[in-house]
């Protein structure tokens, strides 16, 4: 009998480093990691400085159990380091899966924002335009002129 080593899941990612099949749109624990508000919550909290698991305990309104679940989540997605100081833990801000969402899906839209923020000030002073495509056709009360 033959097995295939297809159907078997890649090596496990450093502790601390977010899992990865060495694709750069593969940030999906990320991503669910930050889409909760408590998670986003203690990185805000851990932004400041290391705390220890008991330090966040006291600024949740949560059980004990919850926020340890929370740091599981973010601890497997990378987005928190754990240093073991005998029975304490303490917590650390790892900014490196923030730096990937960056790069992979904010950074590529910057001339987008750019852009639309600069006709926006121009608007806003009364200067003209000098997108021809975003130019209104006088007729028309502000209705985009149609692309020919």
């Amino acid at each position: 009998m033959t097995t295939s080593n297809q159907n078997q899941s890649p090596d496990p990612a450093p502790k601390g480093e977010p899992k990865t099949n060495g694709d750069t749109d593969d940030l999906e624990s990320i991503w669910r990691a930050l889409a909760d508000p408590t998670r986003r919550a203690i990185l805000d909290e851990l932004r400041v400085g290391p705390l220890n698991t008991l330090a966040i305990c006291d600024k949740f309104a949560i059980t004990r159990n919850g926020v340890i679940k929370h740091l599981k989540v973010l601890e497997a997605a990378g987005l928190v380091r754990v240093e073991a100081r005998g029975r304490e833990r303490i917590n650390h801000l790892n900014p490196m899966p923030l730096q990937q969402i960056y790069e992979r899906w904010l950074k590529p839209y910057e001339f987008f924002w750019a852009g639309n923020l600069h006709r926006l000030a121009a608007a806003a002073e009364g200067e003209s335009d000098p997108d021809p495509a975003a130019a209104t056709d006088s007729k028309s009360e502000g209705e985009p002129r149609e692309h020919r």
